[in-house]
């Protein structure tokens, strides 16, 4: 199977201090590459989709969570939908600042976001102009770890893909099993961003 693949967006939503949401995509393969040509199930319905680590025939999982590992919106796509895409919809209730990597550099997103009260933070390719990013929003941009500890959680621990799917109505069921299984986990990964630790650094 193809490695794992995740793009993150991180989502600061202001209130009386700074709250964190995290967003990523994650790939879910339908069955193993060699297997594509004879694979009936998702016939129509899966599509090719290629990460940084190599292609895969499956679909992605497009998920926002909490600074405390709480999930909050997902969206489930075929495997070729570009990553950017459902980031409108799954912010459309937040505003502030949603940080996010390489992956997620657009013009087009960001104007989108901006006219929804979003303003999109990305990391730089190494093609692009230097540009100043105040510390809060580097030091969410460093804070990443959580992501593979998530994805494997959702994959390894609530099982959401496997390849020995029925049907379509079993995967979205095994999915939304494994989604429930993982937010009624006592602990979960975390941001571990303390309200002081916050304040100081919007003020810097």
């Amino acid at each position: 199977m193809a490695g794992k693949s995740a793009n993150i967006c991180w989502v600061k939503h202001f209130w009386e201090f700074l709250t964190t949401w995290v967003g990523l995509t994650l790939t879910l393969e339908a069955c193993h590459l060699k297997r594509v040509h004879s694979h009936k199930v998702f016939k129509g319905i899966a599509k090719w989709g290629k990460t940084s680590v190599g292609y895969f025939y499956g679909f992605k999982l497009h998920i926002v969570v909490s600074d405390e590992g709480e999930l909050l919106a997902y969206m489930v796509t075929a495997g070729n939908v570009d990553d950017r895409k459902p980031v409108p919809r799954l912010v459309r209730k937040v505003f502030g600042k949603v940080i996010g990597d390489k992956g997620y550099i657009s013009s087009d997103l960001f104007d989108q976001l901006m006219q929804q009260g979003v303003q999109l933070i990305t990391k730089i390719k190494s093609n692009m102009k230097n540009k100043l990013m105040p510390l809060i929003d580097k030091l969410m941009l460093r804070k990443r770890g959580i992501i593979e500890t998530i994805i494997d959680q959702l994959k390894n621990i609530s099982q959401i893909e496997h390849s020995r799917h029925r049907s379509p109505t079993n995967f979205l069921v095994n999915l939304l099993s494994g989604l429930i299984a993982y937010t009624l986990r006592p602990k979960k990964p975390s941001l571990n961003l303390r309200e002081n630790d916050l304040k100081l650094l919007m003020a810097s």
